[in-house]
């Protein structure tokens, strides 16, 4: 009896040590994001980060809004692995040309200058896509929004896909309520998480071929804000394609709550903004957002850390590129 008990204290011991080894093997590969991932190798990173974006941002207001935009194209691609930064090769087409990023997603010159700051400080450590998360982050904080600790230690990839990116993974403008919905959850983000994340159109601009349709043809829109947004938007298609508006038109370069009042007055510049109220599911939730901004900015912190943890390249995968715009 003792001899069959020693034995089965063996066995059992024996698969403990087993299971810990192959533990210790995957960890790499399925190493999660952590706030502190670049304490010992680049503790300076996310100062160096935030210098570079204020600096940008300095340079040109509307730049915040569109280094959050960079994030959110990159991470419903194929996951947040920079792979939206990638010029062709002769090997594959990047997302620069997919249709929702031409002529559109931008900032481009911006994420190289931080690279180039955070590679003189710790060379070949910090990845492009984590500068994403860092920049978005700062992006929104500089402009007046609520701050967060953003969890790093992603990867970047080695291709892009324009087929990806082509696919309908990131919603139009031109969007219903259920196809947002729907896109966001592919996503494992929330019907909430959406409508918040929806709230980053309180800063940034839209062109004229995207909200041209809404402000000629669509009849949940206030009048005079239809009329105002006329005048620098021709009817013709092929006119003024490229002319600017501001997605919030109370205050464009302030990241407040603002975007969830205009849409109580049918002022949201693309279909997309204003189909959030529009006599749905989601007018409950624009109408607390457009009462209580620090509700708006919690669950906005607590959408944009979940989307940044949408499929990350960790521990062996991918790579630390030396030039955000092509793998090493």
């Amino acid at each position: 009896m003792a001899a069959s008990s020693s034995s089965s204290a063996f066995v059992i011991a024996t698969l403990l040590v087993t299971v810990f080894v192959l533990l210790m093997n995957v960890g790499p590969s399925s190493a999660q994001l952590t706030e502190d991932y670049y304490k010992k190798t680049c503790p300076k990173v996310f100062d160096t980060v935030e210098s570079a974006v204020k600096s940008a941002i300095n340079k040109e207001k509307r730049m915040g809004a569109s280094l959050v935009r960079l994030h959110f194209h990159d991470c419903f691609v194929q996951g947040c692995d920079a792979s939206v930064l990638l010029d062709d090769t002769s090997s594959f087409t990047g997302e620069k040309t997919a249709a929702p990023n031409n002529n559109s997603v931008r900032g481009f010159n911006v994420v190289d200058d931080i690279k180039s700051k955070v590679e003189s400080v710790c060379p070949g450590v910090v990845s492009c896509a984590d500068i994403l998360a860092i920049a978005a982050r700062d992006s929104v904080s500089i402009l007046g929004g609520p701050e967060w600790d953003v969890k790093v230690g992603r990867r970047d990839s080695k291709s892009a896909s324009l087929a990806a990116a082509n696919s309908g993974v990131i919603p139009p403008p031109t969007s219903t309520l259920n196809n947002l919905v729907n896109r966001f959850q592919a996503r494992g983000l929330s019907t909430k998480d959406m409508v918040a994340l929806s709230g980053a159109h309180t800063i940034g601009q839209a062109r004229c071929s995207l909200f041209r349709t809404r402000i000629y043809n669509e009849t949940n829109i206030d009048a005079s804000f239809a009329r105002k947004r006329r005048d620098n938007c021709p009817l013709a298609t092929g006119s003024g394609g490229n002319n600017l508006a501001p997605l919030d038109v109370k205050t464009p370069t302030f990241f407040d709550n603002a975007y969830y009042k205009n849409l109580i007055k049918k002022k949201g510049l693309l279909h997309s903004d204003q189909i959030l109220y529009n006599g749905g599911s989601t007018d409950s939730l624009i109408e607390t957002y457009s009462k209580k901004s620090e509700t708006f900015n919690d669950d906005f912190v607590t959408a944009m850390i979940k989307m940044g943890d949408i499929s990350p390249l960790t521990g062996s995968n991918g790579e630390i590129r030396k030039n955000c715009r092509r793998a090493n």
